[in-house]
């Protein structure tokens, strides 16, 4: 038994060009024709965006900023293409409107087309006239993602989105902020964001019922979440304002103006928490507490509004969603951003393509192939196969079941060069 660890995703750009080339001259001779032939090559759905997918926007005049593009580039293999540098005097926390029209006008006609997500590398401004600087850059500036007098806002069409594509297919680019008030506090986001990738983690979901009404609204949804993901991960209910000394915090969502016990906690890598209050999104002059507090004591990704957004649920991340994404091996943008109905008003800050729960095992014993990995949205899938990668693919007998969590899928007898797991339509996969 031959065990390789590849993981066939969208991060997989080298191993792909390299079947690429063993493929090029695969023969198309029947198994029992071949000399020793090769093991089958198997490719599955794309699950998470990937360093390709991101372009990092970077303010030239912004020393900080210069840095944490730098070091993200070098350590997530960004490439040098989706680095788009623009210029603007920065610190302050409100950008105008017509500023940043300009910015964005410029960032888009620099990013390439097939780049689906943004990471900004600076803290503030944190806010564009009434919108989050992250849903503007991702959604464009529009006064409907306001809200009026504590009312709803216009959704966000990336809401519980199954696209793994969302400028491809919604046309609109998720947007996260590398934000930080030091190199050496974005350098640590970074590394633990990396450290997490495809680890699968043990850890608890802390979900918190505290004693502050208006800002405990979400709790009414968290025992049934908890039953949800039962078996999947360990999850703790608690009645209480915070929590101390633990060492093991995956998840952390709570309602309060002030979180305290921070300092007591150890997040592991690739850790989501954030606090529903009203001005926790105002990173560097919240009356509040802002929402860098979380990356400061060792999370991975959060979340605040910029702007009063009173406690409808729709303006906060659903942990649900947010979860349940996550455990399926979505990236930390694409998780979160998905969690959130209404984000006009809210900012998304973090290490965007933290995946904990991601990527793909495989062994292979002669044309057999078994396949580990949560990161398959649940659901009915088939094999198509081919002679070679550009086809022509046809469906293969059979059928398997993926459930949520981790899957062990055993496929037999592979006899073709290429194959591809693909999700069962309800007519079919057709021939």
């Amino acid at each position: 038994m031959s065990i390789f660890g590849i993981r066939f995703d969208s991060r997989s750009i080298a191993t792909f060009c390299c079947l690429l080339g063993l493929l090029a001259g695969a023969t198309h001779a029947a198994p029992e024709q071949v000399q020793n032939p090769d093991p089958p090559h198997l490719f599955l759905p794309k699950s998470s965006l990937g360093p390709e997918d991101l372009a990092v926007i970077v303010n030239d005049e912004d020393p900080l900023s210069v840095q944490i593009g730098e070091y993200y580039k070098t350590r997530r293999g960004i490439p040098e293409a989706n680095m788009v540098h623009v210029r603007f005097a920065g610190g302050a926390s409100v950008m105008p409107r017509a500023e940043f029209a300009r910015i964005r006008a410029e960032v888009e006609r620099k990013t390439p087309e097939p780049v689906q997500a943004y990471a900004l590398t600076w803290a503030a401004p944190y806010r564009v006239d009434c919108m989050s600087i992250t849903s503007a850059f991702a959604l464009g500036f529009d006064e409907a993602y306001c809200s009026r007098q504590c009312g709803p806002t216009k959704p966000s069409p990336y809401f519980n989105s199954a696209s793994h594509m969302p400028h491809t297919d919604l046309k609109l680019r998720p947007t996260m902020a590398l934000a930080g008030t030091s190199l050496h506090n974005v350098k640590a986001l970074i590394d633990r964001g990396i450290a997490s990738d495809h680890t699968h983690p043990g850890g608890t979901a802390y979900l918190l019922s505290t004693p502050d009404k208006a800002r405990n609204v979400r709790a009414f949804i968290f025992p049934e979440l908890a039953k949800s993901l039962s078996g999947l991960l360990d999850v703790k209910l608690l009645e209480q304002d915070a929590i101390r000394d633990k060492k093991d915090v995956l998840f952390y969502f709570t309602g309060l103006m002030h979180v305290p016990g921070l300092d007591t906690l150890d997040f592991v890598p690739g850790a989501m928490a954030d606090h529903l209050t009203s001005t926790g999104g105002q990173l560097t002059d919240s009356g509040q507490m802002s929402s860098l507090r979380w990356l400061e004591a060792g999370a991975t990704g959060s979340y605040g509004t910029v702007v009063e957004p009173c406690n409808h649920l729709a303006k906060f991340p659903n942990p649900a969603l947010a979860m349940h994404l996550y455990l399926r091996g979505e990236s930390l943008i694409e998780a979160y951003w998905k969690s959130v109905a209404w984000p006009g008003e809210g900012i998304f800050i973090g290490e965007p393509l933290a995946n904990p729960f991601g990527g793909y095992t495989m062994s292979t014993e002669g044309r057999d192939v078994t396949v580990r990995t949560q990161a398959l949205e649940p659901g009915v899938y088939g094999l198509i196969s081919a002679p070679s990668l550009v086809g022509p693919y046809h469906a293969e007998p059979g059928v398997v079941q993926v459930g949520p969590g981790m899957n062990e899928l055993r496929l037999r007898n592979l006899d073709k060069p290429v194959y591809r797991l693909v999700k069962v339509p309800p007519r079919g996969l057709g021939r």
